[in-house]
């Protein structure tokens, strides 16, 4: 067994879109188990769109990456040793071990990954994070009932296309936005959705809510929110009375990019706001962990029988995380993005 490791730690706090600069790898000797806890070879890595705000020291819903720290991410590997009674070596765990090639964790803060249920890679996206953040968002604040119209931003990512699915399965017409023709025919032919708009071809706010206005000539009842920027200011006037919106990310804004949706006034948005009863939810899934049960097993026979869909963007290499990561926040990936550890 190797003594050693790698990992990459936040070398310098970004300004704007993160730089190679901003990370440093690092070789460092493998932990010592004490009693309770497992040590881990991480297969699989998950990027995700939250990573970019922990970079930067802060106020936020959680703690910021330290300098010197280790990227904080999801994992699944193999068990290569143990002292609990609750794993034993050859297992496969998922663990916040983060952008490393091993890691050791008290075995109460693992979960165990059957490899005969799925591949493994899937606890990091549809039966994941991303799967469970759509589903807790959708069961939780999404009121969804069957002809209801359903706006999805990010539509081919892996929140998205999860929430465009379960929307599907409830009967409703789904308008996915996304970035590029491509992605676009994924929203549609890969993950069912009825219609998808090119934010690449569409701007401005004004030419998006032209854009899904010909989409929704009805209006608009849920708008999951995972970018922010002119995707939002094109789906706020076409919200109707009593729309929700569920608030998850705003992808278009981590980077400290503005735009003229950014710019609109405190009070014209509320007005907007209580004229329309609007209703609005922020999103964070760790509200929700104590349903995940429910949700991989609501789920999982689906994603095993091809109902829900998936799609995996795999980069080689935790060498390449870096580059990956930054592809993702400009949307360069195509579905869930996760790194692959040789």
């Amino acid at each position: 067994m190797t003594e050693t490791m790698k990992k990459i730690v936040l070398a310098k706090r970004p300004e704007g879109m993160p730089t190679e600069e901003n990370f440093r790898l690092e070789e460092a000797p493998l932990p010592e188990l004490q009693e309770g806890e497992v040590l881990v070879a991480v297969r699989y890595m998950s990027l995700d769109p939250y990573m970019r705000g922990r970079m930067d020291d802060a106020e936020s819903y959680a703690s910021p990456v330290p300098l010197g720290g280790t990227m904080e991410a999801g994992t699944v590997g193999e068990v290569i040793e143990s002292r609990s009674d609750r794993f034993a070596k050859g297992d496969m765990a998922f663990g916040m071990f983060g952008w490393a090639t091993h890691g050791v964790l008290p075995a109460k803060q693992l979960r165990k990954i059957d490899p005969d249920a799925a591949p493994i890679s899937t606890s990091l996206g549809v039966l994941g994070m991303p799967g469970f953040t759509a589903w807790a968002g959708i069961t939780a604040y999404g009121a969804l009932e069957a002809g209801q119209t359903v706006v999805v931003g990010a539509a081919t990512g892996p929140v998205g296309s999860m929430v465009g699915q379960l929307a599907k399965l409830k009967g409703c017409r789904v308008v996915g936005v996304a970035g590029g023709p491509e992605k676009c025919k994924m929203a549609v032919e890969t993950f069912g959705f009825d219609a998808c708009v090119d934010h690449r071809a569409h701007g401005s706010a004004s030419e998006m809510r032209a854009a899904l206005a010909a989409e929704c000539p009805d209006g608009v009842d849920l708008y999951f929110e995972n970018v922010g920027g002119p995707t939002l200011g094109g789906v706020l006037p076409l919200m109707k009375i009593g729309g929700r919106i569920i608030v998850c990310g705003m992808i278009a804004w981590y980077n400290g990019a503005t735009d003229e949706t950014g710019q609109i006034p405190l009070g014209k948005f509320w007005r907007r706001v209580l004229v329309k009863r609007l209703q609005i939810f922020g999103l964070l899934q760790t509200d929700h962990v104590a349903r995940f049960g429910e949700f991989v097993r609501e789920i999982a026979p689906k994603v095993k029988s091809g109902e829900i869909a998936y799609v995996e963007d795999v980069a080689e290499g935790l060498e390449n995380a870096p580059e990956a990561f930054r592809a993702l926040l400009t949307g360069g990936n195509t579905g869930k993005q996760v790194v692959k550890i040789s």
